[in-house]
């Protein structure tokens, strides 16, 4: 039968260009609405299978989306990794930052500076799996942020004002290094839960479990104390 005698006539129906996303989004979805599901899906996912294992498939499945939805708020698959970073590492900023180091004590401040560190950390198991992975990558990723260094600078600066008035009022004692404290807050922080599956195998104990990881909190937070007190 001819497209004549059922009176409907053939068109060329238009496909949508490749690249070129819809004004507001996918789907009629509200500006932004698509860039914050890709980076919560990203982040699992970058966090599951590291950079190279991740796929932009499942990310985008995950956040109901569609891959252009990548290139055009990220660029590109590694743009989305490093936004990821990015927002992890603002997260932790933001935890650390809350301290008002005008109204707090020294040596308190500087203690509640490692519970903030500690608790995120602990909280936060996808952050632990997205530093490891870029630690064996040499940081490839997170030197192309010019984000991070920025928002990484204030930490030290704060860390500093304690320590200053704490060697003033007489309860920190002198020659604390801002920064090297800082990595000691970190390291006590993070390699318990980093390298949680190793040290469970070789000394046959679980150092997930709730008990193991409120004891080491307790005795790190003493030895932070115990190296930034006078005598």
């Amino acid at each position: 039968m001819s497209p004549k005698a059922t009176g409907v006539s053939k068109r060329k129906v238009s496909q949508p260009r490749m690249g070129r996303p819809p004004r507001n989004g996918d789907g009629g979805a509200e500006p932004g609405a698509n860039r914050d599901a890709l980076l919560a899906a990203a982040r699992l996912e970058f966090a599951r299978h590291g950079f190279a294992g991740a796929r932009v498939g499942r990310i985008c499945e995950q956040a109901d989306t569609n891959v252009r939805m990548v290139y055009h708020y990220f660029g590109s698959k590694s743009g989305l990794y490093i936004a990821v970073l990015e927002a992890a590492m603002a997260d932790l900023r933001a935890a650390e930052l809350k301290l008002d180091v005008d109204v707090t004590e020294p040596l308190v401040g500087l203690l509640q500076l490692f519970d903030f560190i500690h608790d995120h950390f602990d909280a936060n198991p996808q952050l632990i799996s997205l530093l490891s992975a870029e630690n064996l990558m040499q940081a490839r990723y997170l030197k192309q942020s010019g984000v991070i260094p920025a928002m990484s600078s204030p930490v030290p600066k704060l860390i500093q004002t304690l320590v200053k008035r704490g060697v003033a009022d007489g309860t920190v004692r002198k020659s604390v290094d801002p920064l090297r404290l800082y990595v000691m807050m970190v390291a006590l922080s993070y390699f318990h839960l980093s390298n949680a599956p190793t040290l469970s195998a070789i000394f046959d104990e679980d150092l997930t479990r709730e008990p193991w990881r409120e004891r080491q909190r307790r005795d790190a937070r003493q030895m932070i104390e115990r190296f930034l007190r006078v005598g």
